[in-house]
């Protein structure tokens, strides 16, 4: 026979019951061990370096908990900076917060933007890019965009999951789960300034 389903709002903590002493102290403890204390030096540093590369602390602390890394790199499509694909102006919103970034910048470049020609255009408009590759293919098996995410990072030698891909919809955030980046941003929330990592 199996438990009942507990009622809403229960997190199925142990039994409140008497003679439950030894399962409440082993739930209380596992519950400590999974929250560990960071020295307040350490939580401002942190703090800083989220600012640093224009995320807000809750996602930037979430990627660290996950990953055990630190981000060095964010990988944007085309979409996500809402590139035309003949003249690939950026919107000045767009610009202004890539060119503050403090980490590498990549470019993942859908089918109609030739990579070589949005480097040139990115820093005629202030904005280096440390790269820029093809994008997976739409509906392509993960193998695929797992190899064009290799390719995109594979000659700065950066390790996935200290790469986060600001991108647009849930295909793109199938690609950040392809190839074991840190995680996933929408490129609204990261613009706006509310970016949550999923």
């Amino acid at each position: 026979m199996t438990d009942p389903l507990p009622a809403l709002g229960h997190n199925r903590g142990p039994s409140l019951a008497p003679g439950s002493s030894w399962a409440r102290h082993c739930w209380t403890r596992a519950r400590a061990e999974l929250l560990p204390t960071l020295p307040l030096e350490v939580i401002r540093l942190r703090v800083a370096r989220a600012r640093e590369i224009g995320l807000d602390y809750p996602t930037y602390a979430r990627v660290r908990a996950t990953t055990g890394r630190d981000i060095v790199a964010f990988l944007f499509s085309t979409e996500t900076l809402r590139l035309r694909p003949v003249r690939l102006d950026l919107p000045s919103d767009r610009a202004g917060k890539l060119a503050e970034l403090a980490a590498d910048r990549l470019l993942l470049a859908a089918p109609d933007v030739a990579p070589e020609m949005a480097l040139r255009r990115f820093a005629e408009q202030g904005v280096t890019l440390a790269g820029a590759s093809p994008a997976p293919a739409a509906l392509g098996p993960w193998a695929e965009a797992r190899a064009a995410l290799r390719a995109a990072l594979d000659p700065l030698k950066l390790p996935g999951d200290a790469v986060l891909l600001i991108g647009e919809g849930r295909l793109q955030q199938d690609w950040a789960e392809a190839g074991h980046l840190a995680g996933f941003v929408p490129g609204d929330r990261f613009f706006g300034g509310a970016g949550a990592a999923t």
